[in-house]
């Protein structure tokens, strides 16, 4: 990834700072493998931004490299010039996030020669970027020198943002057959997705047997698909028509999405499927969420994109999961379930091709072979929902972060056990303001991240379940 970066500069403070400060920055973004697009020091006064000479000329080389630059970094050595700054970032036009740093002054070092200022300098920044209607994201720290620890957090999280504005904005869906008739809760507007930036393609299931039916067991694209099957689970529990048979999926799905340039998935996986294919199409799913193609169940569209938000958020895989039971008599945990497509990520080793045994009880056990089975071990949590409130016209969502446990719990599927502080008021605010059943999960911490893209660059109206509220 690239940042465009601008070092402010006030021009009566010491040069040296300045000078510091940029080799700083870029030691920084270097060890975090982050590209950076920046004036040459003697493009300008120690390739700084001042004047508004120096706002045209870093504004020109942002656009020239516009395709490339994911967000904007703005580092304060001292009080800098909030607008030169502002006029840089508004002479760009290239709307992506934008993050604000200052440097600490040291208490001995207050006088002429290293007085920085920059504590005051990154208030005046932010009241013209806030003027300039130029949306903005802050350190955790008010002042940070940038190769502290605490810096690099924000960079990486701040990295996640970056991602989260960028690819969601251009996301390209696909919804694989109709939802189930059931599940009006995974309704949702395609035309307020598309309003943001989010496009669906649609793909009817008569399509996707069609294709699968005419596949020899022979052809290559078959065969590999096995291989590759085989490769990511145990099937020795599986009867081995069963697996052909999702491998001749595998190969419809891949080509669509290709053909189409999908970047996540949504399919209806019951009852069409195990009714008139024979087998559940969970293990294909669980293969696409590992490899970062996001695939949800039910077609929960809304679902698959919060998926892929977590995902962008951190690079980890997301999981789609029903908050399904409450875990005995304790109010902050609770068990989180689904038939079988999480990926292997949540898993570990053990996971396993199985069937749907519930799902078994209406079609037959025997055309639901496909699940992946296994339990998610302790380690961090992260949830979130994003849905269209089509009644008010708007995006909106949740998000948060709690701990998977290694709690034990007896039952088939994919599933967790997890603890949330204050889970009785999440729950709460998700019947209360209609949200579905379905969540988004992944293993790392990353509701921060996706609040603040949420929020700050996205606009939408987005709860954040720090525990305390």
């Amino acid at each position: 990834m690239t940042l465009g970066v601008i070092v402010g500069n006030r021009d009566f403070f010491p040069d040296r700072l300045i000078t510091e400060g940029r080799q700083d920055i870029l030691e920084v973004l270097a060890e975090l493998g982050i590209d950076a697009v920046i004036l040459d020091d003697d493009a300008t006064k120690l390739g700084a931004v001042e004047t508004w000479q120096n706002a045209k000329q870093c504004a020109d080389l942002f656009k020239q490299n516009g395709d490339r630059i994911d967000g904007i970094l703005v580092t304060l050595p001292n009080f800098g010039d909030e607008k030169g700054i502002a006029d840089t970032i508004k002479l760009a036009g290239l709307n992506v996030p934008v993050l604000i740093q200052a440097y600490p002054d040291e208490l001995d070092k207050l006088f002429v020669e290293r007085r920085r200022d920059a504590f005051c300098g990154k208030i005046s920044v932010c009241n013209n970027l806030y003027q300039y209607g130029i949306p903005y994201t802050l350190t955790k720290l008010h002042t940070v020198h940038p190769k502290t620890d605490s810096f690099k957090q924000d960079l990486r999280d701040f990295m996640g943002v970056c991602r989260v504005v960028k690819y969601l904005r251009s996301a390209r869906l696909g919804a694989i057959g109709a939802r189930p008739n059931a599940f009006n809760t995974t309704r949702y507007s395609e035309k307020l997705l598309q309003a943001f930036g989010i496009s669906v393609s649609t793909m009817d299931l008569s399509e996707v047997f069609g294709q699968a039916n005419k596949l020899e067991d022979k052809d290559l694209r078959v065969q590999e698909s096995l291989q590759r099957i085989g490769a990511y689970i145990a099937t020795d529990q599986v009867p081995p028509a069963a697996v052909v048979k999702q491998a001749k999926l595998a190969v419809v799905i891949d080509e669509w999405m290709q053909a189409y340039d999908i970047t996540a998935s949504a399919i209806q996986c019951w009852t069409s499927i195990q009714s008139n294919y024979g087998v559940n199409v969970c293990t294909i799913m669980s293969m696409m969420s590992e490899s970062l193609m996001p695939s949800a169940c039910e077609v929960d569209v809304t679902g698959v994109t919060s998926m892929y938000a977590l995902q962008l958020a951190n690079l980890t895989p997301g999981a789609l999961v029903d908050w399904n039971n409450n875990y005995g008599d304790d109010p902050n945990k609770c068990i989180l379930f689904h038939c079988g497509n999480w990926a292997k990520t949540f898993l570990g080793d053990d996971a396993r091709m199985y069937n749907a045994p519930i799902l078994g009880t209406t079609v037959g056990v025997e055309n639901t072979y496909g699940t992946v089975e296994g339990k998610t071990p302790a380690g961090p949590f992260s949830y979130a929902r994003v849905t269209t409130d089509d009644r008010h016209g708007q995006i909106k969502a949740y998000v948060g972060d709690g701990q998977f446990l290694d709690d034990p719990v007896e039952t088939f599927g994919s599933r967790a056990v997890v603890s949330v502080p204050n889970l009785q008021n999440l729950m709460h605010h998700i019947c209360k303001n209609g949200f579905e059943h379905h969540a988004a999960m992944t293993n790392s911490y990353t509701a921060a991240v996706l609040n603040e893209a949420f929020t700050t660059y996205f606009g939408w109206d987005t709860y954040y379940h720090n525990g305390t509220n």
